[in-house]
């Protein structure tokens, strides 16, 4: 069985697709919220998820014709009533 390693990082990364390329600025823009930490799987370039301060983004890498990304935003703390 073999595991993937995965990188925690509390600072930016500027990562790219073939039609964007991803600032702090632009993606705290694309989302509406502050970026605080991402997390990289092995040996890839795009992260699988970001935090905000309110969120957990889950990156998600599309290949059809282009490289390209989609973004689903989770409640960090959902408020259960």
């Amino acid at each position: 069985m073999t595991t993937l390693t995965r990188k925690l990082f509390c600072e930016w990364r500027t990562f790219s697709t073939d039609t964007e390329t991803y600032t702090q600025e632009t993606f705290e823009d694309l989302v509406g919220d502050e970026v605080e930490a991402m997390m990289f799987e092995e040996d890839h370039e795009i992260p699988s998820y970001i935090w905000t301060s309110n969120f957990v983004c889950i990156i998600k890498r599309s290949t059809r014709m282009i490289n390209d990304i989609s973004v689903t935003k989770i409640p960090r703390n959902p408020a259960c009533e």
